[in-house]
């Protein structure tokens, strides 16, 4: 075996070195150049192409954003919303994420595939045969039929996660509760749901960042009765300096921060590997 010379291991090393800062240099530009670009013009009071710096600096659209009426109750309903949907999606899924980790059926994994499916594809078709439904259903520009949209949007997270941290958790933990003269509901609630917490979060983590961000069943079904964030959005870009926009993106922005960061000790890979494993 021939031995290098410690100028060529150097030479080798540094080579390796310069590569690793090179491609994470072009991560970081790919990813927080248009974050800091975001961030730039939702502080430009003035602004005009082809200028890359704003030719003025300020809260004037911060001011004009938080003085409008519309926008300021369109953010309280993406957030009471948002509740409301992690709310009934919790109730949904749950049950029925413990009986896929806990009962096998036929079609057991055909059925947790489908709500895959609805994911694999544009959903504006899917939107437009449920707001044909819906019409008939009186539930079009309703605040019900948005949560019903959401909630079917954040079935998939809602039952594949919590189902399987709800198969990671050992039997046996359950069975020793049920010697010791737990009920079935006891242990449920003492063993079963507290080590399926992390799952669950993560779930629902998920599914409240997700209906806070959805448009277009929200534009689709609520409009113009129930305006979100996203809905807004739409409007501002299309009627008002393109300063405007980014206001309210990086108040969408800001919660999903917070919450991911509050939430940063179950948000983990290994946690949302486990949910998306079917067995």
């Amino acid at each position: 075996m021939k031995l290098l010379s410690p100028r060529a291991v150097y030479y080798t090393l540094g080579k390796r070195k310069f590569m690793e800062y090179l491609l994470i240099s072009l991560f970081l530009i790919f990813f927080y150049l248009p974050l800091a670009n975001l961030c730039m013009l939702a502080f430009a009071n003035r602004y005009e192409v082809p200028s890359i710096f704003p030719q003025e600096f300020g809260f004037k659209w911060w001011n004009f954003v938080l003085g409008q009426n519309s926008l300021v109750r369109s953010i309280i309903t993406s957030f009471v919303l948002a509740i409301i949907v992690t709310a009934v999606s919790l109730l949904i899924c749950i049950p029925a994420a413990y009986a896929l980790a806990r009962y096998n059926f036929i079609g057991k994994k055909l059925f947790l595939l489908s709500f895959l499916m609805s994911n694999a594809y544009p959903k504006m078709g899917l939107y437009i045969s449920m707001g044909i439904i819906f019409y008939k259903l009186n539930l079009m520009g309703t605040f019900a039929g948005v949560v019903i949209i959401h909630v079917l949007n954040s079935m998939m997270f809602m039952t594949w996660i919590p189902s399987g941290a709800f198969r990671s958790v050992y039997r046996q933990q359950e069975e020793s509760a049920r010697d010791v003269g737990a009920g079935p509901f006891r242990t449920f609630i003492s063993i079963t749901l507290p080590l399926a917490t992390p799952g669950i979060a993560v779930a629902s983590v998920f599914t409240f960042l997700g209906s806070l961000e959805e448009s277009q069943g929200t534009l689709l079904v609520g409009f113009p009765q129930v305006k979100t964030m996203p809905v807004q959005l739409y409007g501002i870009i299309m009627e008002y300096p393109i300063t405007a926009g980014p206001v309210l993106s990086l108040i969408l922005i800001i919660p999903t921060l917070l919450i991911l960061f509050v939430m940063r000790k179950y948000a983990g890979a290994d946690t949302i590997s486990k949910g998306f494993s079917m067995k």
